[in-house]
């Protein structure tokens, strides 16, 4: 999959280079690649790491964290010495890297997949974080508003991703990463900010948050994987600084490094301190988002989530980016359209638009989709609770129903609000699915009642 096109007398024309996204305007400068990295690697799964260290644990999991950022320093460093590692030839994509170490058909065929997928992955995640923050912040500002389907808000969400997609280049960009960047540095320091002003709680422990040797195994491997991918966004380097300028007396792999160790440096001051002051203040029992646990103030997560609906916009187009420059590459070297605007258009806009045509999984997965993210925590708890009872009748022997009268009443008319607007059939199965729940959750209760008053 070149990337030069060919001439009849063997020679090269650049043209096609001129035109697509990745090499189209090589005057980018050191903190161009400050912006893009950190807002490709700084998302709002920082929210989670708290959780990973109860999971981990303070030893362990300081440990990893520290060990992850270094180790991931390290292999950037390598990546943006690769890019020039040829004299005289820049490396201006991953595939293209992949091609010199393997072979032209054998790199091709192993890197354009798995990058592939990874960034378009992490655009369809962007888009369902994007639809849950701001079905959160409706939630929030109009509490007794009519119930809207999350779908609805990924739509909200697509619609800005159709005008900013078709923004020319990497460099075109530049304004909306930096934008990104903030948001994301500004929600990462208004979550432990707010956990340290709230301190630690009296009832604060941080032992193992499993009651069992299985739970406790599979709970580390989480939090591994979790601090894996924190320091994510190799897969985007190299196009990246291809963007850089380079001559021989000053290579792009200068500029590119400095900016990227400003990028790490700011990156660290925001993981760092989310994830320690977060398991500080709450130990074991923390969320899987942080901003669940913090609750109050009901601002404060209002505008967390406004930030993270900026941020991930930002996240979007620059993993987006790399995704658009194949896929026009592989319209015009192997289908022979002609480059052009209308094909961008058409390109980029279908990109965006697939996403939206597939069911999601969750409608597939999970039948409390309907419900607010509070509610779904009160669900998810509670399933949780019922299903560790036993245990729990150990050592939690004062602790009140988890479930209350009201809770349950929430949760009911939930059902009751979508059955107005959506078709019986598919809700009866779901609304069954609730009510046994609430049902099989309060039933544990009462024995787990029972048990302690014994």
């Amino acid at each position: 999959m070149e990337t030069v096109v060919k001439k009849e007398n063997g020679g090269s024309d650049n043209s096609l280079n001129d035109w697509l996204p990745v090499t189209s305007k090589r005057e980018a400068k050191w903190w161009y690649a400050a912006i893009h990295n950190v807002t490709g690697m700084v998302g709002a799964g920082i929210l989670g790491l708290p959780y990973a260290m109860s999971q981990l644990g303070w030893g362990p999991g300081v440990t990893i964290l520290l060990l992850s950022w270094l180790i991931t320093l390290y292999t950037l460093w390598q990546m943006i010495e690769m890019h020039e590692i040829v004299p005289g030839k820049r490396f201006d994509r991953y595939h293209e890297l992949g091609q010199y170490t393997f072979g032209e058909k054998l790199g091709l065929w192993l890197i354009v997949p798995q990058q592939f997928m990874v960034q378009a992955g992490c655009d369809i995640v962007y888009m369902v974080t994007g639809g849950s923050s701001l079905m959160k912040i409706y939630n929030i500002v109009w509490p007794n508003g009519r119930p809207i389907k999350l779908t609805y808000f990924i739509m909200m969400y697509a619609s800005v991703q159709f005008f900013l997609s078709n923004l020319p280049n990497f460099n075109s960009i530049v304004g909306i990463s930096l934008t990104a960047a903030i948001m994301s540095l500004s929600y990462s320091a208004m979550a432990w900010i707010a956990s340290a002003i709230k301190g630690t709680q009296s009832d604060t422990n941080y032992g193992s948050r499993y009651p069992t040797s299985a739970g406790h195994i599979f709970g580390f491997l989480s939090g591994l994987g979790t601090v894996a991918f924190t320091f994510s966004g190799h897969n985007i380097v190299l196009e990246i600084q291809a963007t850089i300028p380079s001559t021989p007396d000053k290579p792009s792999k200068i500029a590119m490094w400095k900016g990227s160790l400003l990028a790490y440096i700011i990156i660290g001051l925001c993981d760092f301190p989310v994830a320690f002051v977060g398991y500080l203040v709450f130990g074991r029992f923390v969320d899987d988002n942080l901003m669940i646990s913090l609750e109050k103030p009901i601002w404060l997560i209002a505008i967390a989530n406004i930030f993270v609906v900026i941020h991930v916009i930002g996240s979007y187009q620059v993993f987006a980016m790399p995704v658009f420059d194949m896929l026009e590459s592989f319209l015009v070297l192997k289908l022979k359209y002609q480059p052009s605007r209308m094909l961008r258009l058409v390109t980029r806009s279908t990109y965006v638009a697939d996403y939206l045509s597939q069911k999601p999984w969750y409608k597939k997965r999970d039948p409390f989709y309907l419900l607010s993210p509070d509610e779904q925590s009160l669900a998810a708890a509670a399933k949780w609770r019922a299903s560790n009872y036993e245990s729990l009748a150990a050592t939690t022997a004062s602790e009140p129903r988890l479930l209350s009268t009201s809770d349950e009443e929430l949760l009911k008319s939930s059902a009751e609000a979508e059955a107005r607007q959506a078709p019986t059939e598919e809700l009866e199965l779901e609304r069954a699915n609730r009510q046994s729940l609430v049902n099989s959750c309060n039933n544990k209760d009462v024995e787990l009642e029972v048990v302690n008053s014994n």
